[in-house]
This record gives C-alpha cells, sequence and structure tokens, in this order.
C-alpha cells in the first residue's frame, strides 16, 4: 500500500472537496429557498427556521416537518416522521464505517453529523477511488469536511435567505412554488420506476395515505402511508 501522495495537503484537499461539491449545490439551493420561505409562512421565525437547519442537517425530515407544521406543533408526529425520513442514515453510517473505523471518535462523531445522501456517494466512492491507486486509508478527512461543510453552510444560509423573502414574495401557492417539492419527488419516483410489481408498496402507501387523510384530521396520513409502505415491502421482499 502506498501512502497518500507529497504534493497532497490539508489544504488541497479542502479545496478539492469544496470544488466537487460546487456543481451539486445548483441542484438543492432552489429547495432551501422556498424551505425558508414556507417556514415562514407557516410562523415560524428566520431565526427559528435557521437554527433548525443548522441543528438537524437533514434536507428531507426538515422540508417534511415544515410541509405538516401546525400551531401548536404537533411533536410526537413531527418526530415520528423525523425518525422514519432519516431512519436511512443507520444503514449510510454503517456502510461507511469500514472506511473511518481507524479515525478517532473525536473526528468521526462531527462527520457523521455532516453525513447526507450526497456526501454518503461523494465520499465511498472517492475512498474507493483512492484506495484502487494503492492508498492504505483511501477516506480523505479533508476532503470530506471541505465538501460537507460546503453543503451544509450553502443550506443553512439559503434557507435564512429563503427565510428572509418569505414576507416579500406573499402567498407562495399564486407562484405554484408549494407544489416545487411534490413535483421533485414525483419526478423522483419516475427515475426510480423498476415496474409494477416492485411498485406494489407505493400503491399500498398511496392508499393508506388517502383513507387516513380522509379519515383522521391532521397530517398523520404521512406516517401511516410510510409505516405500510415499509411494512408491505420487507413482506414482499421476503416471499421473493
Amino acid at each position: 500500500m502506498t501512502q497518500p501522495s507529497p504534493n497532497e495537503t490539508i489544504q488541497s484537499e479542502l479545496l478539492r472537496g469544496f470544488r466537487n461539491s460546487l456543481p451539486l449545490i445548483v441542484g438543492f439551493l432552489p429547495f432551501a429557498i422556498v424551505l425558508g420561505a414556507q417556514a415562514i409562512q407557516k410562523g415560524l421565525t428566520a431565526f427559528e427556521i435557521t437554527l433548525m437547519t443548522a441543528m438537524s442537517f437533514a434536507g428531507g425530515s426538515d422540508i417534511a416537518s415544515i410541509q405538516v407544521w401546525t400551531w401548536p406543533p404537533q411533536v410526537l408526529l413531527i418526530a415520528l416522521i423525523t425518525f422514519l425520513i432519516n431512519s436511512r442514515y443507520i444503514l449510510m453510517s454503517a456502510s461507511i464505517t469500514p472506511y473511518i473505523q481507524h479515525l478517532p471518535k473525536r473526528k468521526t462523531l462531527p462527520m457523521l453529523f455532516l453525513l447526507s445522501d450526497v456526501m454518503w456517494v461523494m465520499s465511498v466512492a472517492d475512498s474507493n477511488k483512492r484506495q484502487s491507486k494503492g492508498m492504505k486509508f483511501g477516506f480523505s478527512v479533508p476532503y470530506y469536511v471541505g465538501s460537507a461543510l460546503t453543503f451544509y453552510f450553502t443550506w443553512v444560509s439559503f434557507t435564512a435567505i429563503g427565510a428572509t423573502l418569505g414576507p416579500m414574495l406573499g402567498n407562495l401557492k399564486s407562484y405554484g412554488f408549494d407544489m416545487t417539492i411534490p413535483a421533485v419527488f414525483l419526478v423522483m419516483l419516475r427515475g426510480m420506476w423498476k415496474g409494477w410489481k416492485k411498485a406494489r408498496p407505493w400503491l399500498v402507501s398511496l392508499i393508506v395515505a388517502v383513507l387516513t387523510y380522509k379519515l383522521i384530521p391532521g397530517p398523520w396520513y404521512v406516517i401511516a402511508g410510510t409505516t405500510c409502505g415499509l411494512i408491505s415491502a420487507y413482506f414482499w421482499t421476503e416471499s421473493t
């Protein structure tokens, strides 16, 4: 096994992580702005939504929480939604462990706080590439930090910008901005399509969510649809 290139420094790896993250940032800037604007119109302050995204670096659960936000907030519902959406991080953290297990906890714990879907993909791909070149430890901490901090500060700052612009934008529904996030998730479903057989859990989730929406007040349809979809996916996977 070879060691990292002598030309590789902490500064150069931080910069490499920053550069590699720039093209991906463009994709989520609109979501951060819309999230901030929606939060203001749900009754949160700019400080509160900025603090929320800073303390919980998880875009999917942040967005879902604001979608179902009421006054007073339904804490149990929001907690359950957050857990269901972020449970995937358990698997991602486990899969990245072989790459970082040689590092001390004082480094790995802060890095795991900054873990996101895109950072998981980037760090694993970069680690495999470096290991294929003969490097003993393929995982580059400065590269990870450079990328992750770029995503983190961009997400938080543009959420704050969205919160600042929120009162100026007026009713987001008049612009169709309220459909931005649902529309993107629909497009993502199309990209994940692998035939009717594998889409059965989606159908279960949809039917349960619609029935719950009609029968039970409040946004509990999110929990019901998600849970039933996961359970049906598990049993159909076991039977194949």
